[in-house]
């Protein structure tokens, strides 16, 4: 992980290369939302054939209820319960959310009877955004709940069972959204799209956005971590466990001291050999950083301006508050954490506490 002092021509460096991996996102994606809009199931079968490798008139556009069914079967047991429990969390919490009783419409509201949960699944498909997704819908009332997902394994396929989903569209990235945002005759258009993804999926929410709505552009995930002291094992692993979502995961340690900035700098070559993907590689090697600063002032003044999705503060959290205006999510302490625990478990970290 490549360890710079903060400058202004490294700060530029930093903002220069997001700049460009937006731009290029939103040309590419631009030119696919484009050929789906306009050549419906025929783009979109090309286009998940050249980027997800998936031959949509092999295989089909969607899996049905029994291998969704089959896959309930053969989950783990163990996994099956967890992903009951969140959804049952999820749903509380989505059910505390509705309006109360007092609430008024002075004119009356459109109901959305039709929405589509983008799970991405490039490498790793992910349970919780399906379960984020699509609680809450329910909860809504939501009538009809289009899923899609372009490689969705056993884990995900039992959640959807479990959730109720009778089938998924094997599609991804900018295509799933223009299908789901304008229609095709195998994907039926939605009202409303939810669900994160990479920066072509972001820059494609953004474009069908004044057609389709859709939750917030959430783009590549990021995450920033802020500390003068502490455990340099834990911090490399909470950078990882974001570096390891995708090749385009911006992952960054900020510190003043030097001495802190190294160890975490070890930690993290010693924790990317024991990581089985290639992903954190690629990711910290082509948007991670280690930040060193000359004080406090400076320091939360690149964050503030960075503004991440994800900011953890182990060290003196309540002080360090105090001077965030801009981030997401804010992990106070040491033991806050993003989704450090399943790459703790994933290397073993039993042998390093």
């Amino acid at each position: 992980m490549k360890m710079r002092k903060l400058t202004s021509a490294a700060e530029k460096k930093i903002f220069a290369a997001r700049a460009a991996r937006d731009m290029e996102a939103e040309r590419v994606a631009a030119e696919i939302v484009a050929g789906v809009r306009k050549r419906g199931d025929k783009a979109l079968i090309e286009w998940t054939k050249k980027l997800d490798g998936i031959d949509l008139v092999a295989e089909g556009v969607w899996i049905g209820e029994k291998e969704i069914r089959s896959a309930r079967r053969a989950a783990d047991k163990d996994l099956v319960r967890a992903i009951e429990h969140a959804a049952r969390n999820v749903r509380r919490v989505a059910q505390q959310q509705l309006p109360k009783a007092w609430s008024i419409e002075t004119d009356r509201g459109v109901p959305i009877e039709r929405i589509g949960c983008y799970i991405p699944g490039g490498s790793f498909a992910l349970v919780s955004t399906l379960i984020m997704t699509m609680v809450p819908a329910q909860v809504a009332g939501v009538k009809e709940i289009v899923v899609a997902c372009p490689r969705p394994n056993g884990a995900l396929l039992a959640a959807a069972e479990i959730l109720g989903v009778k089938r998924i569209a094997r599609i991804g990235g900018a295509q799933a959204i223009a299908a789901l945002a304008y229609g095709t005759k195998s994907v039926p258009r939605v009202e409303k799209i939810f669900g994160p993804g990479n920066q072509f999926v972001t820059a494609a929410k953004q474009m069908v956005s004044s057609d389709c709505a859709i939750d917030l552009p959430a783009g590549p995930t990021e995450a920033v971590v802020y500390a003068e002291r502490g455990n340099a094992r834990w911090i490399a692993a909470d950078l990882l466990a974001q570096a390891e979502h995708a090749r385009d995961a911006g992952s960054f340690f900020v510190t003043t001291s030097e001495r802190l900035a190294r160890e975490v700098q070890r930690e993290v070559g010693w924790l990317l050999g024991e990581l089985p993907s290639r992903f954190a590689h690629l990711s910290i090697e082509m948007s991670g950083a280690i930040v060193v600063a000359e004080s406090v002032d400076e320091a939360f003044a690149f964050i503030n301006r960075l503004a991440p999705e994800h900011l953890s503060l182990p060290d003196r959290p309540n002080e360090m508050m105090k001077r965030v205006r801009a981030a997401g999510t804010v992990f106070l302490g040491p033991l806050a954490e993003v989704s450090t625990r399943r790459l703790r478990l994933s290397i073993g970290w039993h042998r390093s506490i």
